[in-house]
C-alpha cells in the first residue's frame, strides 16, 4: 500500500522502545499540548503529498493531506500570541481555530475531535494520563456525532479504536508519553484493518486517507513528547491578528453603538432539560435589552446573537441553562469608527443597511463556472472545488458578504458539504441551508432552478433538491496509477471517466473516453448534455467530441461551455 505503510511500519517496530525509554511525564500541560500541536502540524504538512495519494479513485484529485494540514494549521495560527499554560486556554483556541480553518470533510471531522477533546479540558489548568484519556474519548465521541451517518473503515474507526486501546491499557504507572505510545500504535494496527472494513479501499489498494492524516499528527506529537525535533514547526504561518485603533475610542467617547455579543452555550443536563429546551426563551429576554438577535439551537448548542448596551446580562441570564464554549463581544463604536473614513466621521452615523430576505452562496472551480454561476444569480462564488476545499472561514466571509436573512449554500462537492454546514451553525446573523449538492451538475441543476417568489424557505430548499434529482454528472481525468475498480481495468497514464463512485471506462485516447462514458450514461434516454470543459481539453478535441455527438445522438442537444476546470478535461452534464 505505498511508502506511508512502510513508514507506519516503522514507527509501530520502535513505539513500546521509545517509551520505555522516557522518565515519568503524569501531567500534560498548556504549553506543551501546544508544542505537540505544532509538531503534529509539521508532521502531516511533511507528509500530506503521501495522505492526497491514497486516493479511492487513481486521479490527480486527492486532498484530504492538504485538507487536515490546513485544518491544523488554522488551530496553529489561532495560538500565536497566547501566551498561557493553562491547557483549558490552549485548546479553546486552538480549537476555535481548527473549526473556522476546517476543510474537506476529514478536515471537519478532525476538527470536532479537537473541539470534543476541549470539552473534556475545560476544566484543567494541566491533566494526568486518565483525564487525557478521557479527553479523548470526548473527541472521539463529538467526532462521531458530527457525522449524520458514520461510516467505518474510516477517520473515525481509526480514532475509535486506537482511543479505546490506549485508554484501556491506563493504570497507576502510566505516563503522558506511554499513553500516546499505545494510541499510535493501535492507530496502525486499525489503519491496517480499513481495507477490510470498506471494500471500496481494498479494491483500490489504499488504507483510509482521513485516519493516516489523524496518525500523522499524532505521530508528530508523539514525537514532540520524546523530545524530538520536526522540522518545520517554525513555518507555519500566523494568521494576521486583528489592531484595534484605540484612538476611536477614548475616555471621554460616547457610547451609542453598543457591544456585539456572540455566543456559543453548551446547554448542561444539571441546569435544564436539554431536549425539550426551546430557544425561545432566550430570544424572549435579549428582546428586552437588545436587538439584532439570533439564537438557535443545534443539538445541544445554542448559538446567540445580539447587539446590547449591557452584554453581562446576557451572560448572566445565559448560565442559567449551561456554560459557554465561547465568548465574544465587542465595542460595535470601535468596529464602526474602523470601517469609516476621516470624512465621514464627522456625518451622523447611519443605522446598518437591513439584509436581503434572500441570498445564495455557491463553490465553483474555473473561471469560466464561476461565471456561468454568477449570471445564474449566485450572489457569491467561494473558489474551490475537488482539490481546493473552501475552510469554513471562506464560507463564514462569503455570509457576510451575501447580507442575507436566508442564506442558501451549494457546495457542489461532497467533500465540501460538512464545512459549509460547519459554517452555518458558526453563523449567527442569518439562517444558512446547506443545498447538499455533490457534484458541479447538481449544484448547476439546482441554481437554474432558483426562484424565492414562494417565500418558503423550506419549499425554496425542496424545489433544489428536486432539481439535482433529475441529472447525472460524470467526470473524464486522467489515471495516476494502475487499479482494478468496479470491473474495469485501468493502467497508468489511461483517461478514466466515472459517475460519482462508480468508475465506468478507461481508454488510450481522451475522446474515446468522454464518448464511452455519455454512452453509460445515456441509457435510460436522455434530452441535453451540457460538457463543461476543462484547462486540458484542446479546442480541436471538442470538434472532434461534437461531431460525435452529432451522431450517435442527433436529438439530443450537446452543448459546451467553457468551464476552465482544472484536473478534468470534461465534466458532463446529463439531463
Amino acid at each position: 500500500m505505498g511508502s506511508i505503510m512502510n513508514q507506519l511500519d516503522l514507527q509501530d517496530e520502535n513505539a513500546a522502545d521509545n517509551a520505555a525509554a522516557q522518565e515519568t511525564d503524569k501531567y500534560l500541560d498548556g504549553e506543551m499540548f501546544a508544542n505537540m500541536v505544532r509538531g503534529g502540524a509539521a508532521q502531516l504538512r511533511s507528509n500530506a503529498e503521501e495522505v492526497n495519494n491514497l486516493n479511492v479513485f487513481p486521479v490527480p484529485d486527492g486532498d484530504t493531506g492538504d485538507n487536515m494540514s490546513m485544518t491544523i494549521e488554522g488551530g496553529v495560527a489561532a495560538l500565536e500570541g497566547l501566551h498561557s499554560n493553562n491547557l483549558a486556554d490552549v485548546t479553546q483556541k486552538l480549537s476555535q481555530g481548527m473549526l473556522l480553518g476546517a476543510r474537506g470533510n476529514s478536515g471537519v471531522i478532525l476538527s470536532q475531535f479537537f473541539a470534543g477533546m476541549t470539552k473534556g479540558f475545560s476544566k484543567h489548568k494541566k491533566a494526568d494520563t486518565r483525564a487525557v484519556g478521557q479527553a479523548m474519548q470526548e473527541g472521539v465521541k463529538q467526532a462521531y456525532a458530527s457525522v449524520i451517518t458514520p461510516t467505518e473503515g474510516t477517520i473515525l474507526t481509526v480514532a475509535r479504536e486506537a482511543v479505546e486501546y490506549a485508554v484501556a491499557r491506563i493504570n497507576d504507572a502510566s505516563t503522558i508519553t506511554s499513553l500516546f505510545a499505545d494510541l499510535i500504535k493501535e492507530m496502525y494496527n486499525s489503519l491496517q484493518r480499513t481495507p477490510e472494513i470498506l471494500t471500496v479501499l481494498k479494491e483500490a489498494g489504499v488504507i483510509d486517507s482521513g485516519g493516516a492524516g489523524l496518525f500523522y499528527i499524532m505521530q508528530g506529537f508523539y514525537k514532540i513528547l520524546l523530545g524530538e525535533e520536526i522540522q518545520g514547526t517554525d513555518n507555519i504561518q500566523p494568521a494576521k491578528a486583528p489592531t484595534i485603533d484605540l484612538s476611536s475610542f477614548n475616555a471621554d467617547s460616547l457610547m451609542t453603538y453598543g457591544y456585539c455579543t456572540e455566543l456559543l452555550l453548551q446547554l448542561m443536563n444539571a441546569k435544564t432539560d436539554i431536549a425539550a429546551f426551546d430557544p425561545a426563551v432566550i430570544i424572549e429576554f435579549l428582546q428586552t435589552i437588545g436587538d439584532s438577535i439570533v439564537a438557535v439551537k443545534n443539538d445541544s448548542i445554542v448559538k446567540i446573537h445580539v447587539h446590547t448596551m449591557t452584554p453581562d446580562k446576557v451572560l448572566e441570564f445565559c448560565r442559567q441553562y449551561g456554560e459557554f464554549l465561547t465568548v465574544k463581544i465587542e465595542n460595535m463604536n470601535v468596529q464602526h469608527n474602523e470601517t469609516i473614513s476621516e470624512e465621514e466621521k464627522t456625518k451622523k452615523p447611519e443605522p446598518p443597511r437591513p439584509a436581503k430576505e434572500y441570498g445564495t452562496v455557491a463553490v465553483a472551480s474555473g473561471e469560466g463556472i464561476k461565471s456561468l454561476f454568477t449570471q445564474l444569480g449566485v450572489d457569491a462564488v467561494v473558489s474551490g472545488g475537488q482539490t481546493q476545499n473552501p475552510s469554513a472561514q471562506d464560507f463564514l466571509e462569503a455570509f457576510e458578504q451575501v447580507n442575507a436573512r436566508h442564506i442558501f449554500v451549494f457546495p457542489n462537492n461532497g467533500n465540501i458539504i460538512m464545512a459549509a454546514k460547519q459554517a452555518g451553525q458558526l453563523y449567527d446573523r442569518g439562517h444558512v441551508y446547506v443545498i447538499e449538492s455533490k457534484d458541479l451538475g447538481q449544484g448547476y441543476a439546482a441554481i437554474s432552478s432558483m426562484n424565492f417568489q414562494s417565500g418558503n424557505p423550506e419549499q425554496i430548499s425542496e424545489t433544489f433538491t428536486g432539481a439535482m434529482a433529475v441529472v447525472t454528472t460524470g467526470y473524464i481525468s486522467t489515471s495516476i496509477r494502475d487499479a482494478e475498480l468496479s470491473g474495469v481495468h485501468i493502467e497508468c497514464g489511461d483517461y478514466i471517466g466515472f459517475v460519482g463512485k462508480q468508475m465506468k471506462v478507461s481508454c488510450k485516447n481522451k475522446i474515446d473516453a468522454a464518448a464511452e462514458l455519455i454512452r453509460s450514461m445515456a441509457e435510460d434516454g436522455i434530452y441535453l448534455i451540457t460538457a463543461f470543459v476543462g484547462k486540458d481539453a484542446a479546442p480541436e478535441e471538442v470538434a472532434e467530441l461534437e461531431d460525435r455527438m452529432a451522431v450517435e445522438y442527433p436529438d439530443v442537444e450537446f452543448y459546451t461551455v467553457d468551464g476552465g476546470q482544472d484536473v478534468y478535461p470534461f465534466i458532463f452534464v446529463v439531463e
